[in-house]
């Protein structure tokens, strides 16, 4: 479960870089029903609404040789020693620890195999307004190529706690991750191991990416595919999870869309 009130090691917001962030905004409202409201006329991009609550922030890509991708934020209380936690972790820094304005710290890393995050330290705005509903976050993920490696990183440098459980079929061990203190049904993602094939959305590297929750899957993969975008898994039914889809804007940005079981 994803709350509002950010404790610690939990996801706060995220935003998109792609190369057409019209195209972008058509794309997930169509998908999400999401709006897109322009931040100003001087900055090519601006956040998405779902209900009038901020859900997500959109802008143009310009990282050289960067993919359009999402990028996840974690709370955090000091982004300057998350930093230096990062680089004795054998982490990079991609951006230096910088105040936006009133409303905070931000900094961005990639942990030592190159799976790229953010951190957010919050002043006078704590991240996005809605969570755990449809139209908005409901979990983030990590694919890896090496699990053990990535709880010791993410264990040292946000202070999260780890638990296995067993993929259905044998397929391997899925990690579920909970900020540090708080109990299991505040656990708000998880990682997972997996082979050379499917890393090659980031180069081979890891790459974590959103899951949002909708009301219908099938009827939101439809859009999808309707949009310009494409599927790579499902949808599909995972027991005491519900039913899920793995898809790619037209950008190849990767996201999960999950109707969640009622249980």
């Amino acid at each position: 479960m994803i709350t509002t009130d950010f404790a610690p090691g939990s996801p706060c917001m995220l935003d998109l870089g792609v190369p057409d962030v019209p195209a972008a905004a058509a794309f997930y409202g169509a998908v999400l029903g999401w709006d897109y409201e322009p931040m100003d006329e001087d900055i090519e991009g601006g956040m998405f609404r779902k209900d009038g609550k901020m859900v997500a922030g959109l802008g143009k890509l310009t990282e050289e040789g960067a993919r359009p991708a999402w990028m996840i934020y974690y709370t955090v209380t000091d982004a300057d020693a998350t930093t230096r936690a990062v680089e004795s972790g054998g982490g990079t820094v991609r951006v230096a620890p910088m105040d936006i304005e009133q409303w905070g710290r931000m900094a961005q890393y990639s942990d030592p195999l190159g799976g790229q995050f953010a951190v957010w330290q919050p002043r006078e705005s704590a991240g996005v307004d809605l969570v755990d509903e449809p139209g908005s976050l409901c979990w983030t993920e990590l694919y890896t190529s090496d699990a053990t490696a990535a709880r010791q990183f993410y264990g040292d440098v946000l202070g999260w706690r780890f638990s296995d459980m067993p993929m259905p079929g044998g397929e391997g061990t899925y990690t579920l991750i909970t900020p540090s203190g708080l109990p299991e049904e505040r656990m708000h993602g998880g990682l997972f191991q997996v082979g050379e094939d499917a890393l090659s959305l980031a180069g081979g590297r890891p790459y974590w990416h959103p899951v949002f929750a909708v009301a219908d899957c099938d009827a939101a993969v439809a859009q999808v595919t309707g949009k310009g975008g494409s599927v790579q898994m499902g949808p599909v039914d995972a027991e005491g999870v519900g039913r899920m889809a793995l898809c790619l804007d037209p950008f190849q940005a990767d996201f999960v869309l999950l109707t969640p079981s009622e249980s």
